[in-house]
């Protein structure tokens, strides 16, 4: 299985692409949640200039945060800078729009902006419109602005489970997915895009070269010998993807009541904590300040094992071998982890795990 990793875009992020080029991992991907994390093209720019072979990601865009031209025109431009190796993830913009207090885009939307990106991006032209006004647009502009000939590699965000699957197949686009561990999932999804893609009568224009992988966002502790793998070091390693998915719960009252009675409680612990309710007005300004940043020593007790356990890697090297063969037999391409003790360390030991 290939492997990756995902920062949050900050000064400074082009020596970790430097540094995971050199460990030899494939990619290297930064969020776009505008209101938590640096801008992920001036991030992916400096990258760019930094870096000559591992390829670039934004792990995900959304047209509830750009529109379809400025985020074509931003993706023309870094593939300028490196030619072939931009990858941009779309998805409805579920925590970005959240960080606003909004409500992400609809799997219509995010199809018909997937469109406009794969059209534009690849030189064509493409439907463009503003409330009743309709037009087609292109670049008007080439050469040394843009880059239309060398293909950008684009994968839809899993998070509306067989709808986005379905997407991706329609529009010939791979999947990406956040913490989803389990092979049986990733199975239907892979189901989901394929049958979708039988479904549709004329395929998209794309490159020749296009792609269709698959990519897993997750975290990873190797455990040393004897080490609890519930203790201090494993929970800081891994608290902040689950620190997400309560901060999902906490914000989202219909997805916490499907949660179990100890996970439900951690979910009532965090609002009191954060001083909000499920249905302030502004619980977005208190949920989601540092967001999938390293946890404070006292949330600890927050992390619990059941969702370290289906959220991220935590084992020894046999444990974590296992786990990810099971992955790639179930169709994920690569490994994406987000590393937030220290970043250095913990891509090399990813390569070293799989390679």
């Amino acid at each position: 299985m290939r492997t990756g990793v995902i920062v949050a875009a900050h000064p400074g992020v082009e020596n970790l692409a430097v540094r995971a080029e050199e460990l030899g991992l494939h990619s290297f991907w930064v969020y776009d949640t505008p209101m938590v994390h640096g801008d992920p093209f001036v991030a992916l720019s400096l990258c760019a200039k930094a870096t000559r072979r591992i390829r670039l990601g934004i792990g995900v865009t959304s047209p509830a945060l750009r529109s379809a031209p400025a985020a074509a025109s931003g993706l023309a431009s870094l593939n300028a800078l490196a030619p072939g190796r931009i990858i941009c993830g779309v998805g409805t913009g579920n925590t970005a729009r959240r960080t606003l207090g909004m409500r992400p885009a609809t799997a219509a939307r995010l199809e018909n902006f997937t469109t406009a990106l794969q059209d534009l991006c690849a030189g064509r032209s493409t439907e463009y419109r503003e409330g009743d006004r309709v037009r087609d647009i292109r670049f008007l502009h080439t050469g040394a602005h843009v880059n239309t000939a060398d293909p950008i590699e684009f994968v839809v965000a899993a998070l509306l489970g067989p709808k986005a699957a379905a997407v991706a197949g329609r529009r010939g686009t791979g999947l990406i997915s956040f913490g989803l561990l389990d092979p049986t999932a990733w199975h239907a999804l892979h189901d989901a895009r394929r049958h979708a893609a039988q479904d549709t009568p004329h395929a998209p224009e794309s490159h020749a070269d296009s792609r269709a992988d698959s990519y897993v966002i997750t975290s990873l502790h190797l455990l040393e010998e004897d080490e609890d793998p519930h203790g201090d070091p494993a929970r800081d390693a891994t608290g902040h993807l689950v620190m997400s998915l309560l901060a999902f719960a906490a914000d989202t009252p219909a997805f916490a009541e499907q949660l179990g009675p100890e996970e439900g409680e951690a979910v009532r612990r965090l609002l009191d904590r954060r001083g909000t309710t499920s249905t302030a007005p502004d619980r977005h300004t208190k949920l989601y300040p540092d967001y999938l940043g390293r946890i404070a020593p006292q949330d600890r007790d927050l992390i619990l094992p059941s969702l370290m356990n289906t959220l991220a890697l935590v084992g020894t090297r046999d444990d974590l071998l296992t786990r990810t063969t099971a992955l790639e037999q179930a169709g994920v391409d690569e490994l994406l982890i987000q590393p937030v003790i220290d970043p250095p360390t913990e891509m090399a030991q990813l390569a070293k795990l799989l390679t």
